[in-house]
């Protein structure tokens, strides 16, 4: 059924723009787009914005599994190493500094009307991006330090995806009664 999707590009555009609508809803909806909450986030005094983001990382680690494992979907992890990691980490935590939200929460901020994630945010991740693009000749070597390839954890230690997943998802579960009884 979802290997239709591969040859249809446009199909997989329209796809993508609904669940990222769905997405962006329900980022607006569980106050990830304010910027008080986004604050507290940063200040650890609202956990709001981790809870979401770890809530979508279950829900799709064990959606997508599922899918694999009836055959419905191909994984096609990309490549990475930990100078991307670095690098990506510095301009993901310079951004969030800066502004106050993260490409995901600018989104919601932007769709609830905030024109500061309008303004500075679409125009610094549209600055970003040239000023990444402009010095990724000089920053290959870099990049390229600590090269894993596309291999994922399970297979790095050649173990059913569901002896990872599991574990992860009890400890994400467990941190979530920890914050929640903090009353964060």
């Amino acid at each position: 059924m979802l290997k239709n999707l591969h040859s249809k590009k446009q199909t997989q555009l329209i796809l993508g723009l609904f669940m990222g609508i769905i997405f962006g809803f329900l980022l607006q909806k569980g106050g990830a787009g304010k910027y008080d909450v986004i604050l507290g986030q940063l200040l650890l005094t609202d956990f709001t914005v981790i809870k979401i983001m770890l809530s979508a990382v279950v829900t799709g680690m064990i959606g997508i599994y599922i899918l694999k494992g009836f055959g419905l979907v191909q994984l096609h992890p990309k490549p990475g190493s930990i100078g991307m990691s670095v690098i990506g980490g510095i301009i993901f935590g310079l951004g969030f500094a800066v502004l106050g939200y993260c490409p995901g929460t600018i989104s919601a901020a932007i769709g609830q009307g905030n024109l500061d994630a309008l303004l500075g945010g679409l125009l610094g991740i549209v600055v970003g991006s040239g000023i990444f693009a402009h010095l990724y000749p000089g920053l290959q070597g870099f990049l390229k330090k600590g090269w894993f390839g596309d291999i994922t954890f399970p297979e790095y230690f050649k173990l059913n995806p569901w002896v990872v997943i599991l574990p992860l998802c009890l400890v994400i579960i467990l941190f979530f009664y920890w914050i929640e009884s903090l009353g964060l």
